[in-house]
């Protein structure tokens, strides 16, 4: 099987979004992050959120833009694709 150049640098930095993230969860988990999703519906501009777990694909946090804490779980590609930031 082959695989192309383009596979292999979205591979790797696929590792890094998730080692970062990772990094972020045992570190400091209360991050500001940015966040347009249709599907759950979820809009954040440099909101706080907390990084509530940590999985192979997919990670889990907590936001708190409507007053009551929400969670949601958000897949490592929606970085890739721009869907949603990592402030800090």
């Amino acid at each position: 099987m082959k695989v192309s150049r383009t596979e292999v640098e979205k591979m790797t930095k696929l590792e890094m979004i998730k080692s970062r993230v990772n990094y972020l969860y045992t570190h400091s988990p209360k991050v500001r992050m940015n966040v347009k999703l249709m599907h759950p519906k979820l809009e954040l501009n440099n909101d706080p959120v907390e990084i509530k777990a940590v999985y192979k694909n997919v990670f889990r946090i907590e936001e708190y833009s409507t007053g009551v804490p929400k969670c949601h779980t958000l897949q490592y590609t929606d970085i890739l694709t721009g869907q949603f930031q990592i402030v800090e």
